[in-house]
């Protein structure tokens, strides 16, 4: 199997549809989650929402990247989104994010080997393959706080 490949099915696992690592993906935790409990906050963390969109931000920012267009995303800007005000919207945003999410593990699949060692827009960000597992890993850190949140929303 291609290294991209795998690669692609790790980002896979975390965010649509793997129970390997944690037990559980973004998608399971989120799909029938009710907005109202998405945006509730609680003792001060980020809402459920903010972490999902999040994490959607980076996954379109690198997404850009692979079809050949520029880095635009910011660290200060990975917070800033629109409030959710209703069921329809939340369910909208995660489609979105499960489709941006499967088109970022096939861009990656569609990767040649090498090109995993490549730098990733300039030598100060890595290669794809750093830039790639970071995203798997950021992800599986904000998959965390998403279960932990949840259940003290839940209980």
């Amino acid at each position: 199997m291609k290294s991209t490949t795998e690669i692609a099915n790790r980002f896979r696992e975390v965010i649509l549809n793997g129970t390997w690592i944690a037990n559980t993906n973004f998608k399971d935790q989120l799909e029938n989650l009710d907005w109202k409990i998405a945006v509730s906050p609680i003792q001060g963390l980020n809402t459920i929402a903010a972490l999902a969109q999040h994490i959607h931000y980076y996954i379109n920012g690198i997404n850009q990247v692979f079809k050949g267009g520029t880095l635009d995303i910011k660290d200060k800007f990975s917070f800033d989104f629109p409030p959710i005000h209703s069921q329809e919207q939340w369910e909208n945003f995660l489609t979105k994010f499960w489709n941006e999410a499967e088109e970022f593990a096939s861009l990656v699949e569609q990767m040649s080997d090498s090109k995993l060692h490549e730098n990733f827009v300039d030598v100060k960000y890595g290669t794809y393959k750093r830039n790639i597992e970071a995203m798997i890993e950021h992800s599986y850190y904000h998959l965390g706080q998403i279960v932990l949140i949840k259940k003290q929303l839940t209980k």
